[in-house]
């Protein structure tokens, strides 16, 4: 991973947002926290160094601070066990569209950045984009940004591959508030998110399931495979 020094959080005031935090703080990093909650919260060293809030749906409002970031990392996310309509469609705008929207947003700054480093934006998915979480809504939304990342990074030319580069991080249960049983521990899952991000690799799984190790790297290649078929038959422009 390259020598870079302002790396911008969402969901930073969860488990695994704090546990980042912490580790790009001690790496030397600058870390903005993006957060939907009202809390002040207090400055110190094992917080971000600035605060920003903001709401799903107005993404388009930090385009001002994203064009300081570096790296992005988009661990956002909701998990509400429940049949209504409504929570449908909150998790698909939470978890998906407004991942999308910020890899969009910062896609956007990247091509119009004059700099020869490329900016890097890692996106957490989750294993439930193809493995049963328990939970309808959140496997739905999980699915979609994981196609969306997917296609995304696949669809990108040459040109566009030097100026953003994309990451896709696949978790496997940890300890948080939404899930008090996670067999890992937040610190244990960032600290590796960091190892592997020196990588110079697309996917990032960290996961107690073998299966994850198989069937990701499968599923990958096939969005790859599908890609370069639309790209060669100029199928998408």
């Amino acid at each position: 991973m390259r020598e870079l020094k302002t790396i911008g959080i969402t969901g930073a005031s969860g488990a695994l947002g704090k546990e980042l935090t912490k580790t790009f703080r001690k790496k030397g990093y600058k870390v903005i926290g993006f957060t939907h909650s009202k809390n002040n919260y207090e400055i110190n060293n094992d917080s971000p160094n600035e605060w920003i809030e903001w709401q799903c749906g107005k993404e388009f409002l930090l385009k001002k601070h994203l064009k300081n970031i570096d790296i992005l990392i988009l661990n956002h996310g909701i998990y509400d066990i429940c049949k209504k309509n409504s929570n449908y469609e909150n998790s698909i705008e939470i978890n998906a569209l407004s991942k999308f929207k910020f890899l969009n947003l910062f896609e956007e700054i990247a091509f119009r950045d004059n700099s020869s480093i490329a900016k890097e934006i890692w996106i957490n998915t989750s294993e439930a984009e193809i493995l049963p979480a328990l939970n309808p809504s959140y496997e739905i939304s999980k699915s979609l940004i994981g196609q969306l990342v997917s296609f995304k990074k696949n669809l990108l030319d040459n040109h566009a591959k030097k100026k953003l580069r994309i990451k896709k991080i696949i978790l496997g249960p940890f300890k948080s508030e939404l899930n008090p049983i996670g067999i890992m521990s937040p610190e244990f899952v960032s600290n590796n998110i960091y190892n592997f991000a020196n990588l110079n690799i697309f996917l990032i799984i960290i996961s107690p399931n073998p299966l994850s190790y198989i069937l990701f790297p499968i599923k990958e290649l096939y969005y790859f495979l599908y890609c370069e078929f639309l790209k060669i038959s100029k199928i998408i422009n």
